[in-house]
């Protein structure tokens, strides 16, 4: 029975998060699937906050897997490098677009300085070009001290 429950949960495996089955955006909703990546965080004692005010909007699914993706990414950071006690994610309708804002009250980081290490900074820069491909924006606004905010907005249209 135990390895069971391990099969449905979300993990974080060298400190990546990862959803353990496949992700169901049609039953669960985007932030349904999004949540369940905040199972690892939660976990740690990290306190997760949640706005939607706006429910049932209708979005691609290449939408939604993409701001998932980043979600993933932006979790795996706050649990990695963050040190942060409380993780605020918003999902708004815009005008004509989605936007996902995932801030943390963590450590942050020099947005500016070189990444230190071969590992970092990568992921937020692959994050960045895919949002980009799809015809979207990133604002990424952090600084030492004073956590991280990471804010995607998608064109519905």
């Amino acid at each position: 029975m135990e390895q069971a429950s391990a099969l449905t949960e979300v993990v974080a495996v060298k400190g990546i998060i990862q959803d353990q089955h496949p992700v169901d955006f049609y039953t669960l909703g985007v932030a349904g699937c999004i949540d369940r990546l905040a199972a690892p965080l939660r976990r740690e004692g990290v306190t997760v906050h949640w706005h939607t005010p706006h429910h049932g909007i209708e979005i691609s699914s290449s939408a939604a897997a993409l701001l998932y993706h980043v979600a993933q990414e932006t979790f795996s950071n706050t649990l990695n490098y963050a040190n942060a006690s409380e993780l605020t994610v918003r999902l708004n309708a815009v005008y004509h677009g989605i936007q996902l804002t995932i801030t943390d009250d963590g450590s942050g980081f020099e947005i500016h300085a070189a990444p230190s290490g071969r590992r970092h900074g990568f992921g937020l820069l692959l994050m960045s070009i895919a949002v980009h491909d799809a015809g979207g924006t990133v604002d990424i606004d952090s600084a030492v001290g004073r956590g991280t905010s990471v804010r995607v907005t998608l064109p519905l249209d």
